[in-house]
């Protein structure tokens, strides 16, 4: 049976914070909210939850996970970011982008792409997923929440209760999510390449 929680979208009860924390940190799969869409999300060091993961979510290892941290102070421990990177994404982060940056040795080598040994990063803006990730002290990987063979994301928390029940342990209800996706830029190259525009504007990045 799947746990639903309905979470304060701007005040989050520390309780229930914690309580979603421990089911992460026990191997559970827990659907988020983020500043876009819905997002599944598990703890970074657990294979079977993030193969689970890519399971329910119809993908395979060459689909960009993304790392979700609390600030750009944890970036750096797994992805390498240069001067002016740094100060491109401390003007636009927390915010919804999802970047592509060349992952270092602390990730796991299964979480980054198989070929380019990349990874997306994300700081999230919201209330509910920023307090998750400094209860668990650690990023979480995670995936936006879109079914095989649908063509929209998952927004509304009771319909990822009703198509998920039993197969995740966690439905965090913080309202509703948008429509929208990140904005995904990849920092890997000489210039920022635009590889899908969401909610964030593209044009912080020169595109």
């Amino acid at each position: 049976m799947t746990q639903y929680f309905e979470i304060h979208p701007l005040n989050p009860q520390v309780r229930l914070l914690r309580q979603a924390a421990q089911i992460i940190q026990s191997g559970g799969i827990v659907a988020a909210p983020t500043d876009s869409a819905y997002a599944l999300v598990c703890r970074l060091d657990d294979k079977a939850a993030v193969e689970k993961l890519r399971r329910i979510r119809g993908v395979d290892d060459k689909h960009h996970l993304t790392l979700l941290v609390r600030d750009l102070s944890e970036i750096a421990q797994y992805a390498r970011v240069d001067n002016q990177q740094y100060r491109q994404l401390k003007s636009v982060l927390p915010g919804p982008y999802t970047v592509i940056l060349e992952a270092t040795r602390e990730l796991p080598r299964r979480l980054s792409h198989p070929s380019r040994k990349t990874i997306g990063i994300r700081v999230p803006e919201n209330p509910i997923l920023l307090g998750l990730l400094e209860e668990l002290g650690e990023p979480l990987i995670g995936t936006t929440l879109q079914l095989p063979d649908d063509d929209h994301m998952l927004s509304d928390p009771e319909e990822v209760r009703e198509r998920l029940d039993k197969q995740i342990d966690l439905v965090i209800d913080g309202g509703a999510g948008t429509l929208e996706a990140t904005t995904v830029v990849d920092l890997t190259g000489p210039e920022a390449v635009l590889l899908r525009e969401g909610r964030g504007d593209p044009s912080v990045f020169g595109l």
